[in-house]
């Protein structure tokens, strides 16, 4: 079932949480609502799945609006971060929950809830736990046992929000691939929310970048990689060195060095900013005279084919961070060529960006 939101609005007292909001879904498709905390996209799962109502704004499922639709007619199924599952009842009743509390003329049969709920626990790979409790079962169990019981009144759209959250990192990465599996065999129109970078790029069709009660970006995961639309999605898409310097006529001048930016060859002395992944620096010893920034190696994190190298500018260069105290330039190179450059800490290094993403402050003349 396709999803339409159309220019959803709301406040809460004073705070806007989404600010005039349209995105449209397609039908069996996996989306991730992307963002930091506060910026909005649980409020907006809430208001598709008609949890809260939206100040201004529609909802419509398949083309009809469900604004005026009480949230039980709208066929939405909810994994929620902390399973939720009832404690007292045994797996097996979990998921037979929704389908016994359904009016009685489209309630099944005991033996169909008994097929039903098995089909769906074997669907999940745990029909071997249905005699057991929630106590019973691990993170990761109750996580799926969530799903199987969301999956059982045969949901048009699946909301999910943070289902992982809670899971140690191993366990949320073996349950991502196994979603996704799921999702490919099932094909239902699915939203999930998370903050988690890794987990939106590894497992949806397209992601949603939200930021302040905004959308910011909206592409599959290699576009939001390979072409953010913004400081914020770069930013937020992984680790990233951000230095401060002036775009003019296509070039970009950065203390110590420049770089040439073609996208910006109409700028003349605009204050830019220029956005740097780790891998994208070369790393060499440093010799005087030599283009690049100068920085002395503070610390070498070498752990398995990676050596991440924690660098202090040494000529007035900084790279802004402002959650860092100290003006750290992060970098990436094989650990091979770590151990065959004989690097050690302490000693000065030279970087240039390979690669960079540039953008102009707001408001900077071209």
């Amino acid at each position: 079932m396709s999803i339409e939101i159309r220019n959803v609005s709301k406040n809460f007292g004073d705070f806007r949480a989404l600010k005039d909001v349209s995105l449209n879904i397609a039908s069996g498709e996996l989306v991730a609502l992307l963002g930091p905390s506060g910026c909005g996209k649980t409020t907006l799962l809430r208001i598709i799945a008609g949890l809260e109502t939206a100040d201004t704004g529609s909802i419509l499922f398949a083309g009809e609006d469900t604004t005026d639709v009480h949230v039980r007619e709208r066929q939405v199924g909810f994994v929620f971060q902390h399973y939720a599952l009832f404690r007292h009842m045994t797996v097996f009743e979990n998921v037979a929950f929704g389908l016994r509390v359904k009016p009685r003329g489209q309630r099944p049969g005991d033996a169909q809830i008994k097929q039903k709920v098995h089909e769906l626990l074997n669907l999940v790979q745990l029909d071997w736990l249905a005699d057991r409790f929630p106590s019973q079962l691990s993170g990761g169990q109750r996580q799926r046992i969530a799903l199987a019981r969301a999956l059982a009144v045969e949901p048009k759209v699946l909301l999910l929000d943070e289902p992982f959250g809670a899971l140690d990192a191993k366990v949320r990465k073996e349950l991502r691939r196994w979603l996704r599996r799921l999702h490919d065999d099932l094909h239902v129109t699915s939203i999930f929310v998370t903050h988690d970078q890794e987990e939106a790029l590894e497992v949806a069709d397209r992601v949603v970048l939200m930021n302040a009660g905004n959308i910011e970006q909206v592409g599959s995961p290699q576009e939001v990689w390979d072409h953010p639309a913004s400081p914020f999605v770069y930013g937020f898409l992984g680790d990233v060195n951000l230095f401060q310097g002036r775009a003019h006529e296509g070039e970009v001048h950065i203390e110590g060095m420049q770089f040439a930016s073609p996208e910006h060859a109409q700028a003349q002395n605009a204050p830019a900013s220029a956005y740097v992944r780790p891998h994208d620096l070369d790393v060499q010893r440093y010799l005087p005279g030599a283009a690049g920034i100068p920085a002395k190696l503070a610390r070498a994190i070498v752990v398995g084919p990676i050596a991440r190298l924690e660098l202090l500018p040494l000529d007035g260069t900084k790279p802004v961070d402002n959650s860092q105290s100290d003006p750290i330039i992060e970098a990436q190179i094989p650990a091979e060529q770590y151990r065959e450059m004989g690097l050690k800490e302490g000693e000065t290094l030279v970087v240039t960006p390979r690669k960079a993403r540039v953008f102009l402050e707001s408001g900077a003349g071209i």
